[in-house]
């Protein structure tokens, strides 16, 4: 295969669905003849899924709003070396559970560190290497929907009260508005075949 593969990310709060969906999209972007990496955050490489060992455990006390924002970044920057550039300059299309908007979201928006100033940790770490599309899962009764399925036993940002995640859905949707081009808001209420069809009309722009 010729010329640079495309870098989609997926992306939501707690409970949207995430996951079902990329092994969806996955599915339905290689029925299209599409070669396809998936990968996820944080981890990626074996690096970063020592990394993720480290963000994901223990309390919540474990890690400054700073340290956990810098850990992700570094994760993030061994992830991008290793297996993000290398596919995408390979001419493979990469699909990442989760990327650099998470960081965005979580930290500078929901921990107030600043969504400009996690911008520019995350520049530092990954260079240009932005996602061509961005597609972010919202549903208003995520968060009731991961407690029911995890009872209660989330990681360690998972488990965070429910208006910090509020926050984040709410710092998800700032991101779409100021980048429109790169990150677009998905509805993920409906069946997941409908789901599926919403995230693949937001990127058949991309679609060969």
């Amino acid at each position: 295969m010729s010329g640079r593969g495309k870098f989609i990310s997926l992306e939501g709060g707690e409970g949207v669905g995430k996951s079902t969906q990329v092994k969806a999209l996955a599915a339905a972007l290689r029925q299209r003849g599409i070669a396809l990496v998936e990968t996820r955050e944080p981890g990626g490489s074996d690096g970063a899924e020592k990394i993720r060992e480290l963000l994901l455990t223990g309390d919540d006390g474990r890690w400054s709003a700073r340290a956990e924002a810098l850990l992700f970044a570094a994760a993030r920057a061994d992830h991008a070396e290793k297996t993000i550039r290398p596919a995408i300059e390979a001419g493979t299309w990469v699909l990442c559970d989760r990327f650099v908007d998470s960081s965005l979201a979580y930290q500078g928006g929901a921990l107030d560190l600043g969504i400009a100033e996690v911008r520019a940790v995350n520049q530092f770490a990954i260079g240009e290497l932005f996602p061509d599309r961005t597609l972010v899962l919202a549903l208003a009764e995520g968060g009731a929907r991961a407690r029911a399925r995890d009872n209660e036993d989330s990681d360690r940002i998972g488990g965070r009260p429910a208006g910090y995640h509020q926050r984040v859905d709410l710092a998800f949707r700032q991101i779409a508005a100021e980048e429109p081009g790169r990150v677009r808001i998905v509805d993920a209420s409906g069946s997941p075949d409908e789901v599926t069809r919403r995230l693949l009309d937001q990127l058949e722009d991309l679609l060969p």
